[in-house]
């Protein structure tokens, strides 16, 4: 069986789930993108997130994959379209400044969204329907249920204002060596900008997220520098997919070490300054112990505000005890808390709701959605 992100007592006995397969778009305004997809489909990896087997049976991201694709630069090659006009991101939305701060580091600067507002992201990627809601559905009906969960995490905590958040997969983590044999796939920008233009149409700020394969934080982020200097534009990193050992993605999960994550918040802290910007939010998933190394050892900067987020499927029981053991126990600053449309009723008859999250401790003030 393959690994997953589902938990068990043993954190790495997990089956494997539909986190980042990809699809072939067929109906929805990003149709254009239907050639490009279906060369993607070809490349995604099986185990994006590694719990759905049926995926390698649809020319999914499996390892290793079949009929490389073209690339340059490392990006996905692209049937020429028709450019999308995107308006300019609007500026940073404005948080509830909390009365007082009892979260470890540092005050952060003015500006900053937590823990004034709890973040309230669906997650994927627009070329593929099986990574995740963002691209499961028609942009307008996915932004519709975006509309929903913001209501329903409204109903449960009035208190604390909602900021919505779409949370995209720009850098893949592939099964074969891929362009520079880095074992990683950039996205074009062309989808970055298509996601900005959706966030727009409701005030939601945006997630990169990068899963790095054999590079590096070092190489990968200054790539994305246009969009992480935009007051609106925030970076995820995810440990399951750096390889630091040199195994392909998706037979083994990686690792980041603190060394890693004070890279990219030094990186992200550099550019507030630069730029004076609000400051900048780091979401790095979590779901087992290994993971991520030295947590004690990561450095909390005014200008960022880091994110340790329970990443994991399963029951309602077995998502709280991930949440207690690799989250709890070892704290950095802000927690934040993955449900699984899919993945989280395959084992049990309902999904956790805002009401039973909100009462964990500490409280995750950023939530996603798959």
């Amino acid at each position: 069986m393959n690994l997953c992100r589902k938990m068990r007592v043993n954190p790495f006995s997990r089956p494997a789930e539909s986190r980042r397969p990809d699809k072939i778009l067929t109906t929805s305004p990003f149709n254009r993108y239907t050639s490009g997809a279906a060369v993607l489909c070809a490349l995604l990896l099986n185990t994006s997130c590694l719990q759905e087997q049926e995926i390698s049976a649809a020319a999914q991201p499996a390892a290793p994959l079949a009929a490389p694709l073209a690339a340059v630069n490392g990006s996905v090659a692209t049937t020429p379209v028709t450019p999308l006009a995107v308006t300019p991101p609007p500026a940073a939305p404005t948080p509830v400044e909390p009365a007082e701060w009892n979260y470890p580091g540092p005050r952060p600067l003015p500006g900053a969204i937590l823990p004034g507002k709890r973040i309230i992201a669906f997650y994927g990627n627009l070329l593929s329907t099986r990574m995740g809601i963002l691209g499961e559905l028609p942009p307008e009906e996915m932004l519709a249920k975006l509309d929903e969960e913001v209501a329903n995490w409204t109903k449960a905590d009035s208190l604390t204002p909602v900021q919505p958040a779409l949370h995209v997969i720009v850098v893949t983590a592939q099964g074969h060596p891929s362009a520079g044999g880095k074992y990683r796939l950039r996205m074009k920008h062309k989808m970055i900008d298509d996601v900005l233009e959706l966030a727009r149409q409701r005030d939601a700020i945006v997630f990169l997220d990068v899963q790095v394969g054999h590079s590096t934080l070092q190489e990968e982020l200054p790539q994305l520098e246009k969009y992480l200097r935009l007051p609106n534009v925030h970076l995820g990193i995810d440990a399951e997919f750096s390889m630091k050992n040199g195994n392909v993605p998706g037979r083994s999960i990686g690792t980041f070490d603190a060394a890693d994550i004070n890279y990219a918040t030094g990186y992200l802290a550099g550019l507030v300054k630069a730029h004076q910007i609000p400051p900048k939010l780091l979401i790095v998933h979590r779901f087992t112990q290994r993971m991520i190394t030295n947590y004690e050892n990561i450095a909390l900067r005014p200008e960022t505000q880091v994110v340790m987020h329970m990443d994991g499927w399963g029951s309602p029981a077995l998502k709280k005890d991930t949440y207690r053991r690799f989250i709890v126990k070892e704290p950095v600053q802000f927690t934040g808390f993955k449900l699984f449309y899919k993945n989280d009723l395959r084992d049990s008859p309902r999904m956790m709701a805002p009401e039973e999250i909100i009462t964990l401790e500490p409280s995750p003030m950023y939530i996603q959605y798959q």
